[in-house]
């Protein structure tokens, strides 16, 4: 019987360590990356579309230690016309029941590409005209309204896959969508609070929650939570659901 135990936990233990690789490997490594940083070469294109395409039933995240829920909607992103780099964002956050207002910016810091391009599945994509694909790290602060309660500050830095077409539009790289772990525009920093300057750990992404404890995503193919956090807000989780909470 202990020996069952045994196996059955290591196999859990695999499993978790798996799935967290999934979703690693799915954003470049540094590696796969050429190593020049091309943010200025990439001014000229506006990359706010990519922040406001994913449905927000499959944007998850997470606040503090214990994974409670967290909702976060971008509703507004536009290119600061005076500066190339960075992006106006307004939005609202939902923990709980506490649904709170923000505003802030995205800062492109870094503009990579990939060494070899990815088509998808049977090379779907090898004939779009695909110029560019790559990654783009920024940092971000979104200041909720502090006239409402329990209200902070987001900060951290995102990380977002791209591409650019035949008509020089940067798109949204869902390329691989298909494949398990996808993830994309991960967002991951903390949240301070106005009141006590207390921070959380706070991350969100599309499709995943990025950073997590192994124990809490026990999907294979797509995101699963754990019945372990079943109280922190994830009991009630359908990712076919459209909940626009934020209207």
């Amino acid at each position: 019987m202990n020996r069952t135990i045994i196996i059955l936990l290591l196999l859990s233990q695999i499993s978790f360590a798996q799935t967290v690789d999934r979703i690693e490997w799915n954003f470049p490594r540094t590696e796969e990356l050429k190593t020049q940083n091309l943010v200025t070469e990439y001014n000229q294109f506006d990359f706010s579309n990519i922040w406001t395409l994913t449905e927000n039933n499959n944007v998850l995240g997470i606040i503090g230690k214990e994974h409670q829920r967290l909702k976060i909607k971008l509703i507004s992103v536009k290119k600061n016309p005076n500066n190339p780099n960075e992006y106006f964002v307004s939005g609202k956050s939902c923990v709980k029941e506490t649904i709170c207002d923000f505003n802030g910016t995205i800062n492109l810091t870094e503009i990579k590409e990939v060494k070899e391009f990815h088509f998808g599945v049977d090379d779907e994509y090898s004939d779009k005209g695909i110029k560019s694909q790559g990654i783009l790290i920024a940092d971000y602060e979104f200041k909720e309204n502090s006239d409402q309660k329990h209200s902070g500050i987001f900060k951290g830095k995102l990380y977002s896959k791209w591409y650019l077409n035949s008509e020089n539009q940067i798109k949204y790289d869902n390329i691989e969508f298909i494949s398990d772990g996808f993830i994309n525009n991960a967002f991951v920093g903390i949240w301070k609070s106005y009141s006590t300057g207390k921070e959380k750990e706070s991350n969100w992404a599309d499709y995943r929650v990025p950073k997590t404890n192994r124990d809490f995503d026990i999907g294979a193919g797509e995101f699963s939570p754990s019945e372990k956090y079943y109280d922190k807000g994830w009991s009630d989780y359908k990712p076919m659901e459209i909940d626009e909470w934020w209207k």
